[in-house]
């Protein structure tokens, strides 16, 4: 009986040892000063990282207005421009002449907007979704509601009575579904 109580007393004494040299190992290793990470040294220069908060804005719009003369704004990501074969939302404009003077866009959901400017629209049409278009001409603002599968003149396009008959610039695009 005595020897069991020596070996519990060597072991406790050997492994309150063992954990005063671990905790002594860890406070000095948090003590010892730290090398500067090379992002930290990046940051402490005077760099700021890029902004992780979504702007909204149309990817490469500057180089899609340059290419294809179209000016694309902001946009919730569900209304995009595509190839015409793919596309559900067509734009048609005397302003250009690429893709038999239409520009194609794909609703990639149940609601999405897209604001841009179209200048010289005539119609807005529909292979999909109803949606809405926004057109500005000779200064006033007009909402134009597009039925799924429907087609609506717009600007010097539109004839019935009491239009202006005049240029009309498409400056949004919006699908609620």
């Amino acid at each position: 009986m005595i020897q069991r109580a020596r070996k519990a007393l060597l072991f406790g004494v050997i492994g309150a040892a063992a954990a005063l040299a671990g905790a002594a190992t860890i406070a000095v290793a948090q003590a010892a000063p730290q090398p500067a990470s090379a992002a930290a040294q990046h940051a402490a220069a005077g760099d700021t990282p890029p902004s992780a908060v979504e702007d909204f804005e149309y990817p490469n719009a500057a180089k899609l207005l340059k290419e294809k003369g179209i000016k694309l704004g902001r946009g919730d990501g569900h209304i995009l421009l595509s190839e015409c074969t793919d596309a559900n939302i067509l734009v048609r404009t005397t302003s250009t002449s690429a893709d038999n003077f239409k520009y194609c866009f794909k609703a990639t959901g149940k609601n999405g907007y897209l604001t841009l400017e179209v200048p010289e629209v005539f119609s807005v049409d529909s292979k999909g979704p109803a949606f809405q278009a926004t057109v500005t001409s000779e200064g006033q603002k007009k909402i134009v509601h597009v039925n799924e599968g429907g087609s609506k003149p717009v600007g010097i396009g539109d004839v019935d009575p009491g239009s202006s008959g005049k240029p009309a610039v498409l400056i949004e695009l919006r699908v609620d579904g």
